[in-house]
């Protein structure tokens, strides 16, 4: 099943964002390459799509996962947790209907 990961991001977290991003994107690039990932991304602070040093204010990961549990693991093992970028992490069921 699909599941929504929506995390939002403490004040200020670019800096935090940026080192930690490397180790974001391989796990990441792992759900990708198992053909789970739907889509993933970061929502800009500002309406543009380089939001500079205004950063982000969370992150939008739809992917597949065996079960609820499951897909909270993973997002509880995320490095963007660890690295106190995410302030929180909502993890619901999600039904793709379009496209």
């Amino acid at each position: 099943m699909l599941y929504a990961i929506i995390a939002t991001d403490v004040a200020n977290s670019l800096e935090k964002r940026l080192a930690a991003r490397p180790a974001h994107l391989e796990r990441l690039g792992q759900l990708k390459n198992q053909g789970r990932l739907v889509l993933a991304g970061p929502h800009p602070a500002v309406d543009s799509i380089d939001p500079g040093t205004a950063g982000f204010s969370g992150s939008l990961i739809v992917a597949e996962f065996e079960s609820l549990s499951a897909a909270q693991t993973w997002a509880d093992a995320d490095p963007y947790r660890a690295a106190g970028v995410y302030a929180s992490v909502v993890v619901k069921p999600f039904k793709l209907v379009l496209p």
